[in-house]
């Protein structure tokens, strides 16, 4: 890089954090968050999403941490990760980016660039943020200030697929910006990177990346339904079918998380405003946003056969976060299940050694409990953790307990079902 380099990271969860600190160890960077207790938690060397070691935050020696904007004044490159949720009613809900960009927009100055990670629809950048930018600085874009955007790729949990070892999409407003953009993220990324050739085609890349999977889960879970009918174990037509070299590994579950749960209603919405209904994509998205039902239902059914009363049963669910090994919850679909247990009047225990208590209380109104009982009516087996794995799951229920494994984790034998 040839001009002096200074960059505000707005935004220190799961995907801010891992760069900051990244950054942190070549460059003078300032890590932005609004939570105070985030930011002190930081200061004080440790990452509760456990994304970064101690260690990691040790040696990212030139990474100071903020809740002002004051502090952030004389950076030169913000970059923007701050969640892009969906509200109730499945559209976007780009309000923390706004915000973002409007406390961006307060400190700008001329020839400082601002680069969005966020997850996008393909044109939000230069039609949502760029006007703030513009509005609160009071600068022109691509003539006083410009813009690049680098989807994020990060894999909550994944100690294998890291920051600096995932292959890099970058993009710039104009192309010398682009070419900057590049360099930038060359400097800490060890995979390499890619220029698209522009803001839209970068954030379009990112949207189907997410979108592509879904869909493919999708399919796996439409043949777990219809496998189940006809009787015969989706795990085991998924191992005979993928001895095929071609033959995509995908699997059942339940679809949560920050990424493919949420991103393809990014870019439905984007075609649905411009009148073009996306069919496959959203009757995905249905498919997907029904598995948590139909595993309760499912169970229930079992339950009934085996002669229970489901009113007042018993039921215990391992797992809430939204995948295995990792303390992360958003958007987990287990809370589906849950709820669906609750509606028939199921006492429902959950219980997740990777979840924060106080979290799961704020996020879903769920109480952990400590550690399993037994003498349960039916156990679903929600997450793979690994200390699921060397648990015997069956020592929680009773002689005539059914146990369904979401997961397809245990041994088919194990349990009375696998979705």
């Amino acid at each position: 890089m040839n001009d002096p380099v200074k960059i505000c990271v707005i935004g220190l969860g799961y995907v801010g954090l891992p760069l900051a600190v990244e950054f942190g160890k070549k460059f003078p960077v300032t890590g932005f968050d609004i939570n105070q207790t985030r930011v002190n938690e930081l200061m004080a060397g440790h990452d509760r999403t456990l994304e970064t070691s101690d260690d990691d935050l040790a040696a990212a020696v030139n990474l100071k941490y903020t809740t002002s904007i004051e502090d952030i004044r004389d950076c030169n490159y913000y970059i923007v990760t701050v969640p892009t949720p969906i509200d109730n009613h499945k559209r976007p809900d780009l309000t923390p980016l706004l915000k973002a960009s409007e406390t961006v927009g307060k400190v700008l100055k001329k020839d400082d660039i601002v680069i969005y990670e966020s997850t996008v629809y393909p044109g939000a950048t230069e039609e949502e943020c760029v006007p703030l930018l513009e509005k609160f600085s009071g600068l022109a874009f691509n003539k006083d200030f410009f813009c690049g955007y680098s989807p994020e790729r990060i894999n909550p949990g994944d100690k294998v697929h890291t920051v600096t070892k995932i292959l890099k999409v970058t993009s710039g407003s104009t192309p010398g910006v682009a070419k900057k953009v590049d360099d930038l993220y060359k400097s800490i990324i060890t995979a390499g990177t890619f220029m698209a050739s522009s803001l839209k085609v970068a954030e379009a890349a990112k949207v189907i990346e997410n979108s592509q999977r879904d869909i493919n889960i999708a399919f796996v879970n439409e043949l777990a339904l219809i496998f189940n009918k006809i009787g015969i174990d989706t795990q085991e037509v998924l191992a005979a079918a993928g001895t095929k070299w071609n033959f995509l590994k995908f699997f059942p579950g339940l679809v949560g998380g920050h990424c493919i749960g949420v991103d393809p209603y990014y870019l439905t919405h984007k075609a649905q405003e411009l009148g073009y209904n996306p069919e496959i994509i959203l009757a995905g998205r249905r498919l997907n946003d029904n598995m948590g039902f139909y595993v309760a239902n499912r169970t229930i059914k079992l339950m009934i056969k085996k002669g229970h009363t489901i009113a007042g049963s018993r039921v215990l669910v391992l797992g809430i976060t939204f995948k295995e090994n990792c303390p992360d919850i958003r958007n987990s679909r287990v809370i589906d299940v849950i709820n669906e247990f609750r509606d028939f009047s199921s006492k429902v225990d959950v219980y997740d050694p990777w979840a924060d208590h106080a979290e799961v209380k704020h996020e879903y109104g769920v109480d952990l409990i400590d550690r399993p009982s037994d003498n349960y009516d039916a156990v679903v087996l929600a997450v793979a953790h690994d200390q699921f794995k060397e648990t015997d799951i069956r020592a929680f229920g009773h002689a005539e307990a059914v146990f369904y494994d979401i997961k397809g984790l245990l041994d088919k034998s194990l349990v009375d079902e696998r979705l």
